[in-house]
């Protein structure tokens, strides 16, 4: 099989990946991470310029993408650069969902987003759901021809910037059901809604977001009342590809920095890279980034495939990313001694995203389980 890029994705990377080597180094980024919003709204505006955000979003959704290479090779290079403003929160989970299940009014947003004017937050995750998808305890009521919302929702990622939010509820059946869960569009100046937010390990900001009688109309309803489970996973497979991607890029350059630290650090009048320890360390992980690399085209090809073989991908490219993340994060550390751990050095910012990475969507625990389910049913 031909895993070469399209002529078009060839040029997105190209394009992408010079554009963050000239305006995203160490030093810019951690302008970014000091601020209060924990984005640059400049860098967002120059990369929606470019195409990058559109090239989230299939042609009938208003972009030029939307495939599961398309968001891989964005990713990467988002991951490779160290990017931190929240294109998977905003274009691939809360506006996914929107240009999925909006209605014409709705998918209006979509042009929006894709011009960079739109931020979003996707509001689900709860304090006691860890990595279960159908663990929704927030409530969604009807009452005098409104929605009324009530509940918690953790670790809400650009819940700050987020001029909208995109919130799940339950309208019906048990905690842990997957029917009765519905999708609504909430303004972030919304009476009732509180957010607090906290800056991330990995850069960037999330909050704990409190809806507290929060009215809404029902035409604010993402879909079918009670149906939104389906769309859910499809939207966090997407996000799966998406991350896994922008931490196969992370790893790309932590065993570049690697690389160029063991061929420039120098010990007993020779460069410690040509120590036979170290070479063999540092080999061991080219090998595992290539199967890495094969890992995130699986998911990659498979993100349009039926449910059980999707949801199958995901996981085992969840579990094997996890691992060699791990590894990558940890030798890379070790290769370079005290120096990976500083904050001005390149290193420090990408290992940690590496790590963190691993907690989020499921760690490897979590999806080695998932996957034998999924093979056994």
């Amino acid at each position: 099989m031909n895993f070469d890029l399209t002529e078009e994705r060839q040029m997105l990377q190209d394009t992408l990946r010079r554009f963050l080597r000239e305006r995203y180094d160490t030093a810019t980024r951690n302008k970014i991470l000091e601020s209060d919003t924990g984005l640059s709204t400049e860098i967002w505006a120059e990369l929606a310029e470019l195409g990058v955000i559109g090239a989230l979003f299939t042609e009938e959704q208003g972009g030029f993408g939307g495939k599961g290479f398309d968001i891989s090779v964005v990713f990467e290079e988002l991951g490779r650069a160290g990017v931190v403003e929240p294109f998977l929160d905003t274009a691939v989970l809360a506006g996914g969902l929107i240009a999925d299940l909006g209605n014409d009014d709705q998918q209006a947003h979509v042009e929006e987003i894709i011009g960079g004017s739109l931020q979003l937050a996707f509001a689900h995750g709860e304090p006691t759901s860890r990595y279960d998808l159908t663990r929704v305890g927030t409530t969604a009521t009807e009452k005098g021809g409104d929605i009324i919302l009530n509940g918690r929702k953790a670790v809400v990622v650009n819940a700050e910037a987020a001029d909208m939010l995109v919130v799940s509820a339950r309208e019906s059946g048990g905690e842990g059901d997957a029917d009765g869960i519905s999708l609504f569009l909430v303004p972030k100046d919304a009476k009732g809604l509180t957010v607090q937010g906290y800056a991330l390990l990995a850069g960037g900001r999330a909050a704990e977001v409190t809806l507290d009688d929060v009215a809404v109309p029902a035409s604010a309803r993402l879909g079918e009342a009670g149906k939104a489970s389906p769309a859910i996973e499809a939207r966090v497979a997407a996000a799966n590809v998406a991350q896994t991607a922008e931490t196969l890029g992370a790893m790309e350059t932590a065993c570049a920095l690697t690389k160029e630290y063991l061929g420039t650090r120098k010990q007993f009048g020779r460069p410690i890279g040509t120590f036979q320890a170290l070479a063999h360390r540092y080999s061991d992980l080219l090998i595992e980034m290539e199967q890495a690399r094969s890992a995130v085209i699986l998911i990659a090809g498979n993100l349009e495939a039926d449910r059980g073989t999707r949801e199958r991908y995901v996981s085992a490219t969840k579990n094997l990313i996890g691992r060699v993340g791990r590894l990558v994060g940890e030798e890379a550390i070790q290769l370079h001694g005290g120096i990976a751990m500083t904050q001005e050095y390149e290193l420090a910012h990408i290992a940690k995203r590496i790590i963190m990475a691993d907690h989020r969507f499921g760690d490897v625990d979590f999806h080695l389980e998932r996957f034998i389910a999924l093979a056994a049913a």
